[in-house]
């Protein structure tokens, strides 16, 4: 044996003599992954859909990898402190982040972020789809998508519109109406969703654009009058309703979930992250889970999220320009 022969084989050796470590290549990087705890950044606090996703998502990753994924609570600055952590985590896969809708609508609302909402990060697949639901209060005169859109072309009166805040899902769902249909009503925010029902119920203003659960819950009650759905179709758990879609071609508010890594994961590791969600996403109990409380199971390929995901930035950065949305 040569001399540099005998050096080669004895290198791995001296390193670990050493204690420094040998770069392992990306694919034994991901047979060996996950060796350790998995953070699931959430941009949310603990409650709600997101940290609901984050948990259900992190008992599956734990169940099959045989590591503990754990739920990391990040809910403030309207999730820019948690996209904030994830872009300056190794991207080793052993830090996630669950983003929804306000991740690509904060690029329109904000005059700064300290990261692309997109070129950050690598998406990995879209977890949930779901739309918001049109209610008004019982006493208002339309009693449907037709008579309402009819309403609000030709009311004299003033028309306000609620929502549970400057920026929100509602709040830019009711600036789309207003652009598609040619109005312009007086925007009421409330802090949060829970004040804003009980402005509607006291007739404060006239409708409001609100999430799926929460709303669905005041209108069997007989609370609220539910007119529409912002989903392209109607929901299978309320097919009675219809979509606003079906009199406003076009119309279309979706709000989403996903899972994203910082930039420049390897894709070994990506595609063992991507088939560990998308076997969660694809489960029967997960899907009837999320029909349940109105959205509905969905994945995609980190590709098709990455467009998905440019697309709406730039459908919200037209809505809040030609709304005149001031940007903090």
């Amino acid at each position: 044996m040569n001399i540099i022969s005998g050096c080669r084989k004895k290198l791995p050796l001296l390193l670990v003599a050493l204690g420094l470590a040998i770069p392992m290549a990306p694919a034994q990087a991901a047979d060996n992954y996950p060796s350790r705890p998995v953070r699931i950044i959430t941009p949310a606090n603990p409650g709600g859909t997101t940290d609901f996703l984050a948990r259900l998502l992190a008992a599956h990753l734990t169940k099959i990898w045989g590591q503990q994924a754990i739920v990391d609570n990040r809910g403030s600055a309207s999730g820019v402190n948690a996209a904030e952590i994830t872009k300056n985590a190794d991207p080793n896969g052993y830090t996630l982040m669950i983003p929804y809708h306000q991740h690509t609508v904060n690029a329109a609302l904000l005059s700064k972020l300290p990261y692309h909402p997109v070129n950050d990060f690598t998406p990995i697949t879209q977890m949930t789809e779901g739309g918001l639901l049109l209610v008004v209060n019982p006493t208002h005169p339309a009693k449907n998508a037709k008579e309402f859109v009819q309403w609000a072309k030709t009311t004299k009166d003033p028309i306000n519109i609620g929502s549970a805040g400057i920026g929100s899902g509602g709040h830019l769902a009711g600036e789309l109406f207003q652009l598609m249909v040619g109005i312009k009503a007086q925007h009421i925010p409330y802090r949060g969703t829970g004040p804003a029902i009980v402005g509607l119920l006291g007739g404060e203003y006239h409708f409001n654009f609100m999430g799926l659960t929460g709303a669905f819950g005041q209108v069997r009650a007989g609370k609220l009058r539910a007119i529409a759905v912002t989903t392209p179709k109607r929901l299978v758990t309320a097919p009675d309703v219809p979509s606003l879609s079906e009199v406003l071609p076009g119309f279309e508010v979706v709000g989403w979930y996903g899972v994203m890594a910082p930039a420049k994961l390897p894709k070994p590791l990506l595609e063992k992250i991507h088939a560990g969600i998308v076997s969660l996403v694809k489960s029967p109990q997960f899907i009837k889970t999320m029909r349940d409380n109105g959205s509905e199971a969905i994945s995609s390929t980190p590709e098709e999220l990455r467009q998905f995901m440019l697309k709406d930035m730039e459908k919200w950065a037209d809505v809040v320009k030609r709304a005149g949305i001031k940007a903090r």
